[in-house]
């Protein structure tokens, strides 16, 4: 296996320090826009990892890329507006493909909270067919939401459940970052993007519906110490992906932002800073968005100033194997402490970056295959479950009814 890693920033930085202990691939390339982070990112791992640069939004320069490295599977650790080039590219050189978060929604030009217009992964399942007949696969939203959220929800359906009500994936935190005011632990970009869109929710007698940025708000218990974080509805992959292959009545991604974040995001879109429309200023024109993701300290940079835990899970209500009413919450917790000590980096981007390096080696050892455009949930979950506790990282279960 001959990996091209795109984007070295903080999620492309820690998979590549994650694999680098692993032995399942000859290469890995790791190429960046910016020529010194792709060197940072692969000093001190060894001969088999290789720095390059490359224009992410070219699809021409993917497929040289791959071409130039014999590339056999393409991870994709940019942000989202970068996925069809690089998904494009992979397939004209011959690559499978791997991302994390899938190609971009555009909201319903007239009923945006109501009605879904093109949603998170149109754009690539458009094109499924043409990758299955190529005898290739896009295995798409494999990081930890979307990806292990959905290896969960696939385990609930096969071993835990016999009808599934709910599946809800939930996401929550206790961390802080010291000396900062305002400083997000993850790409603003991104977090932008999903959290100001209308977010998605799914229903066997509905199909896919909209609703409005922040709503339903609910109080979730996380586990190991977090305790109860107020979560909202967000726009999340999850969502576009989990009912094409498991059967539930309902689908839903509550997130848990807190107060303070939810009204800067609610700010920045009031005024305009969330646009992703280039405005010139003294004759230089870039994104507002842009500008806001500039002045905000790098998440990869903030991690020996974090303290607490991230956890991801799905939690999932039906009807158990017993005939019985059951109730779980499939979770996976990160210590910040722990991945700085263990990796140095913190911990949402590590947790977000062990789980397609989890995946590249099920490829490898042929535990997973499949062909043309498919998420996480389309695959067996037990090995990947498995693999990722061998991985240092066990997951957890908790029964709650």
């Amino acid at each position: 296996m001959r990996i091209l890693l795109v984007g070295a920033g903080g999620v492309g930085s820690a998979a590549a320090a994650i694999a680098a202990r692993r032995t399942f691939f000859d290469t890995m390339v790791v190429a960046d826009a910016d020529a010194a982070r792709a060197a940072r990112a692969v000093a001190g791992h060894g001969d088999r990892f290789v720095a390059a640069t490359v224009d992410a939004s070219s699809a021409d320069a993917v497929a040289a890329l791959c071409r130039e490295h014999r590339i056999t599977h393409v991870l994709n650790a940019v942000d989202p507006r970068f996925v069809m080039p690089i998904f494009d590219g992979a397939y004209a050189a011959g690559a499978d493909y791997l991302d994390m978060a899938m190609s971009l929604s555009h909201p319903h030009p007239k009923r945006p909270y109501a009605e879904t217009g093109v949603k998170l992964g149109d754009e690539q399942f458009a094109v499924a067919d043409r990758w299955a007949s190529a005898g290739r696969l896009a295995l798409c939203g494999i990081g930890v939401e979307p990806g292990l959220s959905d290896v969960f929800a696939r385990y609930a359906a096969d071993e835990l459940f016999a009808e599934i009500d709910e599946i809800g994936v939930r996401d929550g935190a206790n961390l802080t970052v010291e000396g900062y005011d305002f400083a997000p632990s993850f790409s603003i970009w991104t977090t932008i993007e999903e959290c100001l869109n209308p977010p998605v929710i799914w229903e066997r007698d509905r199909g896919w519906f909209t609703t409005e940025p922040f709503s339903e708000p609910e109080v979730f218990h996380f586990p190991a110490g977090i305790g109860p974080v107020e979560c909202v509805n967000v726009e999340h992959e999850e969502v576009l992906l989990i009912p094409r292959w498991v059967d539930a009545r309902r689908v839903t991604f509550k997130y848990g932002l807190g107060e303070e974040f939810i009204e800067v995001l609610r700010t920045l879109h009031k005024l305009g800073l969330d646009s992703t429309e280039p405005v010139t200023v003294r004759g230089v024109r870039m994104s507002p968005r842009d500008v806001v993701a500039a002045a905000l300290p790098d998440p990869a940079t903030l991690g020996d100033r974090m303290r607490g835990k991230t956890c991801a899970g799905t939690w999932v209500t039906g009807v158990g194997r017993d005939g019985r009413p059951r109730e779980v919450y499939l979770y996976h917790v990160v210590d910040n402490e722990w991945s700085m000590a263990e990796y140095g980096h913190q911990a949402v981007v590590w947790q977000t970056a062990v789980n397609p390096v989890v995946a590249l080696e099920l490829l490898a050892t042929g535990e997973w295959a499949g062909t043309g455009v498919i998420g996480p949930e389309a695959l067996p979950p037990r090995p990947f479950l498995d693999l990722l506790t061998a991985y240092g990282s066990p997951w957890g279960l908790e029964d709650r009814r």
